[in-house]
């Protein structure tokens, strides 16, 4: 194989390859012994059919399979060897084919430019860490403490107020009759929550253990007995008890039920989960100031091809005369994601950052963790879009890389309250607010996704006649 460069304009370059008759004729020798022995022709016996019967019968299909197969293989190579790497989807123009003859092609690429790296480490950001006070976590456990259901049976005489727990037993008719679920055993109900049926708690306001008391309800919308749905109930109650809340004593015993070894180790675990709360989202400041400094590393040309892609990424669901409007907007933006995606990806590159099967299930994993009940529906997502997991594991790439950056760049430690922690996020979201920024969030799309290298595809043209459509050849 034979390769020369030419047509160098900027980013966009032609190789004109070549690979002589030979070559060609023994890729040909070796598909036919290839299929020899599984052919059945009338009159041969398996393995023994003539090269040349082969070639009349299967000559032209199997000229086209050894094409494809070259043209795949040289292609990759002439790119490997010049060390170019490709900005989307070379062109192929085969100048010179056939069987028993030379194979000579242009292969018309742009090239992704260099970027220059080094200037990574000198970087500068703010790294936060909170600061949180004795009393924010107490706060946080009295809260904690607040919500535990804590009560206690009283007095046979005692009449139930708001907020009491009162378990019942009843029964309910509409119109005298019995319906589907019109009984219900121990029901338990916090007077006030208003949970069961729309105004049933405030009903039960002054019950005492043992009595019985005739509730009227509307059944709901979506009650199973479509029938009755808005019709009134009267539902016959039996008040079984009635317990009063009692606060809830902050001891190695209240630690204990929620998991941790006593009350000391309590408040570590707390002051962690509230430091942890807050520190997600200064990493994240963090990662936009790292990201804002990338986009002022010169870049000396993007190529068009990329540009526009990106600029059909943008605007999706925006209309076309939307997107002629804004057209330098759409521009500016495109160029800058792909500048950024082209540094973070060579840095990646450079420092050998690969992204593993597991750490692409561990994040599915964690998006499953974030929405309960919905589990089934979000595995089928993935499973059925290609595209979006790409997308996921682009993000997943992204975020390693500007950790690895992180670790290597020049970090401006701060340690601060709680109360400045808020202030800083609150600064940033009007700041994303006012002046409509694309946030970079996980869940949108990463600029080093469309920027990963694949093998390259090529398109074919050729300046001959095209043959017709290859087939595969039959072994039958």
């Amino acid at each position: 194989m034979k390769v020369t460069v030419e047509n160098k304009k900027g980013l966009n370059k032609d190789l004109k390859v070549f690979i002589d008759k030979e070559t060609m004729n023994s890729y040909m020798d070796k598909k036919y012994e290839e299929i020899k022995g599984s052919v059945n022709l009338k009159g041969f016996r398996p393995g023994k059919v003539p090269k040349e019967i082969l070639k009349r019968q299967f000559g032209k299909a199997v000229f086209e399979e050894v094409l494809d197969k070259v043209l795949k293989e040289t292609t990759a190579k002439a790119l490997e060897e010049n060390k170019i790497k490709p900005a989307g989807q070379p062109k192929l123009d085969l100048k010179i084919y056939g069987e028993d003859k030379d194979l000579e092609y242009v292969l018309s690429v742009t090239e992704l430019p260099k970027v220059e790296i080094k200037s990574l480490e000198n970087i500068k950001f703010d790294e936060y860490t909170v600061k949180i006070d004795d009393s924010e976590t107490d706060k946080r456990i009295k809260e904690i403490a607040k919500n535990q259901p804590n009560f206690k049976e009283v007095n046979d005489d005692t009449k139930a107020k708001k907020g009491d727990l009162v378990s019942l037993d009843y029964k309910a008719t509409v119109d005298g009759k019995d319906f589907k679920g019109s009984e219900g055993k121990n029901t338990q109900l916090t007077l006030g929550k208003d949970l069961f049926l729309k105004g049933f708690d405030e009903q039960l306001i002054g019950v005492k253990k043992d009595d019985e008391k005739i509730v009227e309800a509307t059944l709901p919308e979506n009650f199973p007995e479509k029938e009755l749905v808005n019709k009134k109930a009267k539902f016959n109650c039996k008040i079984l008890s009635v317990k009063q809340s009692e606060e809830v004593k902050i001891d190695d015993d209240f630690a204990k039920n929620l998991g941790a070894k006593d009350l000391k180790d309590l408040k570590k675990l707390i002051s962690k989960q509230i430091n942890d709360e807050y520190k997600n989202s200064l990493d994240q400041l963090s990662k936009n100031q790292i990201l804002k400094e990338i986009e002022k590393i010169k870049v000396d040309e993007v190529p068009e091809n990329l540009i526009e892609e990106e600029i059909k990424i943008l605007s999706q669901n925006i209309s076309e005369e939307e997107v002629k409007k804004n057209k330098k907007e759409y521009e500016k933006k495109a160029i800058t994601r792909i500048k950024t995606g082209l540094i973070l990806n060579e840095f990646g590159e450079k420092n050998q950052n690969k992204v593993t099967e597991q750490e692409v299930q561990a994040e599915v994993q964690k998006q499953l963790r974030m929405m309960p009940g919905q589990e089934k529906m979000v595995m089928d997502f993935y499973q059925k879009n290609p595209s979006a997991l790409a997308s996921l594991r682009g993000t997943v790439y992204e975020e390693k890389i500007l950790n690895l950056i992180k670790e290597k760049a020049k970090a401006n430690k701060k340690e601060i309250s709680k109360d400045e922690a808020e202030k800083i996020l609150k600064e940033a979201h009007d700041h994303d607010h006012n002046h409509g920024e694309e946030k970079k969030e996980t869940k949108k799309k990463s600029p080093t996704t469309s920027l990963k290298q694949k093998k390259p595809a090529t398109k074919k043209t050729k300046s001959k006649p095209a043959a017709k459509k290859t087939k595969k050849v039959s072994k039958k």
